[in-house]
């Protein structure tokens, strides 16, 4: 069984709002390690569709990129991506497959079946799974910027604490310091 690590970029206040951090080389390199490392990807719809309208030209070279973000754009091309939507069924993005039943037993299927493990990256949807006891790691890159609005992590809320052990931190030179922990069971 592979483990659900939850990856995302956040400012120092919480937001999750994708335009807010720092999108330089070394941030898209430690993504890209990040994809290396699991063997799916698992997204909400909207968070996919934020993906599918950028990457996928990012990839064919359709769009002018530095090569550490092109990396991103190959492999992530290459890589399963799963989505969770209750609103959209089609999704021709490569590899793209629709997540459908009960969201704990399809997720737990996925993990189960997904021996390298599933890189979720959606805020929303990470709200959802928390919930529902599905997320083993965690991934954060936090950002040093205070952006003073939203979204921001785990807004919904969540039924109880959650307690994480510090696996280790990594700062990068942008100033962002990449954050990985591991649930407590």
């Amino acid at each position: 069984m592979g483990l659900l690590t939850f990856s995302i970029n956040l400012t120092l206040d919480g937001c999750i709002d994708h335009q807010e951090g720092i999108a330089d080389d070394e941030t898209h390199a430690f993504f890209t390690r990040l994809l290396d490392g699991n063997g799916a990807m698992l997204w909400g719809r909207v968070t996919y569709e934020m993906m599918e309208s950028y990457w996928p030209a990012v990839a064919r070279s359709d769009v002018e990129a530095p090569p550490a973000i092109r990396a991103w754009a190959v492999k992530l091309e290459a890589k399963p991506k799963y989505v969770v939507s209750s609103t959209r069924t089609a999704f021709p993005w490569t590899n793209s497959h629709h997540v459908v039943g009960d969201l704990r037993t399809s997720i737990q299927r996925l993990k189960d079946a997904t021996a390298d493990g599933v890189l979720l990256g959606s805020g929303t949807l990470a709200t959802e799974l928390d919930r529902l006891d599905l997320i083993d790691d965690y991934h954060l890159l936090i950002h040093p910027r205070i952006a003073g609005h939203g979204p921001t992590l785990y807004q919904g809320g969540l039924l109880s604490t959650r307690r994480l052990e510090l696996i280790s931190t990594t700062p990068l030179r942008s100033g962002a310091v990449a954050m990985h922990y591991r649930r407590e069971r």
